[in-house]
């Protein structure tokens, strides 16, 4: 078998039951609620799994952004990351190999503040396009489904 690069101990479970979208999430010791929201026949419990997606890719983002700031010492004072998740028609998307059906889009907006020069501003929007999760999402991924026996005592 190949070698696996994560630590099992360190993973994400999610539990649910048959009878809503609500579900139950345990992230190490921190502990999440997801939903849908009521228009979707959900409960509003929590947010959506694209919800989730975004607050990932957007947290990642402001991090990476903020790691560099500090690490070279900018003159960052905050970091505002606003995101959203549409369809479009691969027609209608220029830079996009797909050429027909849907295409996912991520739009993602990054606010700066402090007093930036146009240099350090354009090397901290370089750094936020390499983010590890902007780079998961834009890389070939490969998402192993498997069946678990359940055994009732």
């Amino acid at each position: 078998m190949a070698t696996e690069n994560y630590d099992r101990a360190l993973h994400v479970v999610v539990r649910g039951g048959a009878d809503s979208f609500k579900q139950e999430i345990t992230a190490g010791k921190h502990h999440l609620v997801a939903d849908e929201p009521a228009s979707a026949g959900g409960g509003d419990a929590g947010p959506d799994p694209y919800d989730y997606l975004l607050a990932g890719l957007g947290v990642c983002t402001s991090m990476t952004v903020g790691l560099y700031a500090r690490r070279k010492q900018l003159p960052l004072e905050n970091i505002k990351v606003s995101l959203w998740h549409s369809r479009i028609h691969a027609k209608d998307c220029e830079e996009c190999e797909t050429r027909e059906g849907m295409v996912d889009r991520i739009d993602v907006e990054v606010e700066l503040t402090g007093a930036l020069s146009a240099e350090q501003h354009a090397a901290l929007m370089e750094i936020a396009a390499k983010c590890p999760v902007h780079r998961t999402l834009t890389s070939e991924i490969n998402i192993r489904l498997r069946s678990v026996e359940n055994s009732r005592t």
